[in-house]
């Protein structure tokens, strides 16, 4: 069973991060350095990393296409091919530079790799810093159904720099608010109003926040790393996010969404079903899906497509004994696991949401 690292000593911020790293690479004095990134992070972030290593370095940059669909077991075989042919062994070091893809999959294949070797995060998309990077999830999708092959698993360490992302996409951006929102939602009410308005922020107030989510995250997985109670908070808007997201990867006429777009929907979703279930007041409700459709737009559904959703979430990782388990809300900044709902109520959040 992984057990979880004292993560005051495994993540680190700005500019200590270039010194860290550095610290490492000199005391650990890995037998090669391998950089997996996407084609992405090669253009506008392997530069900046390369500023902050020795010009000797004995390195290796892997490059695989970037997106959800390449997080399979198929794209693992061909990393897992190219570090032997690279001689990688069981003294090298994986450095995995790049958003939820790359830092879930890199750990994934560092963690099986000749049973294990090290592995650091440096996640260079706002969803990957606050959520992917962090807590020690590794895995990929099979069938498009997410992470269902994984295992726990923590690096090294996780550095989070917020330079790498001054050249990220707008959607990409609130792809990473969406898991914010959700810290807010399941675990405190003062950051979930914070986050309601963000008209006024600045980079330093960014930063702030980060270190914020990433601490609500870190003190929910510290006290149970290997998701059998508390940690299953996170998974607020996932159940149905996640059957969302797989859905429109997988169908021809739907337009694939970032996994925040979907969770902002699951979200919104999850919280009617919370006024049924969990005790949410319906003027809470309302705030969630005002708050969420400022930034997100409103995706349509048909009878079919929630028909197809309700099969999908059947393989969800967190049912138990034939029931989908949902995470619901009791209030604004209060969570509550393992809540079962009916294929009715699931109707009706989507006659909610898509209702204007």
């Amino acid at each position: 069973m992984a057990s979880s690292p004292d993560t005051k000593n495994t993540i680190f911020f700005g500019e200590q991060c270039s010194e860290i790293l550095n610290n490492y690479i000199a005391k650990s004095a890995p037998s090669k350095v391998f950089i997996l990134c996407d084609e992405n992070t090669h253009e506008h972030c392997v530069p900046l990393l390369f500023q902050q290593l020795p010009a000797d370095l004995n390195s290796e940059l892997i490059e695989i296409e970037s997106g959800e669909a390449q997080k399979n077991i198929a794209t693992c075989q061909q990393l897992w091919a190219t570090l032997s042919e690279l001689d990688a062994d069981r003294d090298s070091v994986i450095v995995n530079l790049g958003g939820g893809v790359i830092t879930d999959m890199g750990g994934f294949v560092a963690s099986t790799f000749l049973r294990g070797i090290p592995f650091i995060n440096i996640p260079t998309t706002l969803l990957a810093m606050v959520d992917a990077a962090i807590g020690g999830k590794t895995g990929v999708n099979r069938a498009h159904l997410k992470n269902q092959i994984g295992l726990f698993s923590f690096p090294v360490y996780t550095l989070i720099d917020i330079k790498f992302l001054s050249s990220l996409p707008q959607n990409q951006f609130k792809s990473g608010l969406a898991e914010m929102l959700k810290h807010g939602l399941i675990a405190d009410k003062d950051y979930w109003e914070t986050l309601s308005d963000l008209s006024q922020l600045t980079l330093a107030d960014l930063e702030k926040l980060i270190q914020t989510s990433v601490a609500l995250k870190t003190q929910v997985t510290s006290e149970d790393t290997n998701e059998q109670g508390r940690r299953k908070l996170l998974n607020f808007g996932h159940t149905l996010g996640h059957a969302i997201e797989s859905y429109c990867l997988d169908t021809a006429d739907k337009t694939t969404l970032l996994h925040g777009e979907a969770i902002a929907i699951g979200m919104i979703l999850e919280s009617y079903l919370s006024v049924k279930a969990a005790g949410l007041t319906t003027e809470s409700l309302a705030e969630i899906k005002r708050v969420i459709l400022t930034t997100f737009k409103k995706v349509s559904f048909t009878e079919a497509d929630i028909t197809a959703l309700l099969k999908l979430m059947k393989f969800d990782k967190k049912n138990s004994h034939g029931q989908i388990n949902f995470v619901l809300l009791e209030a604004i900044g209060k969570g509550k696991i393992d809540c079962q709902v009916d294929d009715t109520a699931i109707m009706a959040a989507f006659e909610y949401y898509l209702q204007d």
